[in-house]
C-alpha cells in the first residue's frame, strides 16, 4: 500500500510529543516482528491510545492498522487522515466486514491493532475482552502481542477535558510475549490467557509508573486513585449506551 498520510502523521506526532517532553519508556518492542502479520492487542485507557500503541511497532520499523469505530471515519478531520492511514472501520452492529478486513490484512502481512475491551475502561482497570484477536490470528496463522498503555488518559481520556498541551508526562508501553493460536486453538482459553497477560502488563505498567500519587483522578482506587470503581465504570457505560439508543 502507498504510504503517502501515515509516515507524516507519525513524525507530526513525535515532533509535538518531544516539544511537550512526553517521557516514553518502552519495554519489549523487539517482540515486534519486523515481517510478517500480527495482532497487536492492548488496553485502552485513551483516546490517543491509537498514537501510543502504534509507537510500540516503531522500533520495528512497522505501521500498524487499527480497528476503529466507523464513526471516526465518517468525522471530516479524523475520517480522511484514518482512510490515508489503512485502519480498519468497525460497524458494531454489523462487525463481520471489519473482521474479514482484518484477517485479509493479516494474511497480507499487516500487523492490526485491537482494543480488545472495545471501549475506553474509565476505572483504569482491564475490563473483559473480546475473542475477536484470538480468532483472527488463529483464522490467519499470526501471533498476538499483548500491549499494556498507561498514562495517556492524563492527556486525554473518557469523560475528562482534553490535557493535550499539558507537558513532562511519562507514558508507559509494555510489549508482552507473543501468543501463537493455531488453527485447532481452544480460543474461549486463549482469550482468558491474553486477558491475564494483559492484565498482568497493565498492573507492571501501573506499579513502575514514575508518578504515583494517591488521591488522584487518573489512578485507578486499588492504587489510592479516585478514579470511579469497576462496578461505577460499567454503570457509566450502561447509562452512555443508553442514551445512545
Amino acid at each position: 500500500m502507498a504510504e503517502i498520510v501515515y509516515p507524516p502523521v507519525l513524525r507530526t506526532a513525535l515532533t509535538a510529543f518531544r516539544l511537550l517532553d512526553i517521557r516514553f519508556h518502552m519495554e519489549g518492542t523487539e517482540r515486534i516482528p519486523r515481517s510478517g502479520g500480527a495482532v497487536l492487542v492492548s488496553n485502552h485507557v485513551s483516546y490517543l491510545d491509537f498514537v501510543f500503541a502504534g509507537f510500540a511497532a516503531h522500533p520495528a520499523g512497522r505501521l500498524v492498522r487499527f480497528m476503529a469505530k466507523k464513526e471516526v471515519f465518517e468525522h471530516p478531520v479524523s475520517g480522511p487522515l484514518m482512510r490515508g492511514m489503512h485502519h480498519i472501520p468497525v460497524d458494531r452492529s454489523a462487525g463481520a466486514g471489519a473482521y474479514d478486513a482484518a484477517v485479509r490484512a493479516l494474511k497480507d502481512g499487516e500487523i492490526v491493532g485491537n482494543f480488545a475491551e472495545a471501549t475506553i475502561s474509565r476505572s483504569f482497570t482491564l475490563k473483559e475482552i473480546k475473542s475477536g484477536p484470538v480468532r483472527m490470528a488463529a483464522e490467519a496463522g499470526v501471533p498476538v502481542i499483548p500491549v499494556a498503555l498507561w498514562g495517556g488518559q492524563r492527556l486525554w481520556t473518557k469523560g475528562r477535558p482534553r490535557r493535550l498541551l499539558q507537558r513532562h508526562v511519562p507514558i508507559t508501553i509494555l510489549v508482552g510475549e507473543p501468543m501463537h493460536p493455531g488453527a485447532e486453538a481452544d480460543i474461549a482459553g486463549l482469550t482468558a490467557d491474553l486477558r491475564r497477560q494483559l492484565a498482568d502488563l497493565l498492573d507492571e505498567a501501573q506499579r513502575t509508573y514514575p508518578d504515583r500519587p494517591e488521591g488522584v483522578w487518573w489512578q485507578p482506587v486499588h492504587l489510592g486513585g479516585t478514579a470511579p470503581t469497576p462496578e461505577e465504570a460499567a454503570a457509566l457505560d450502561a447509562a452512555d449506551r443508553s442514551r445512545r439508543k
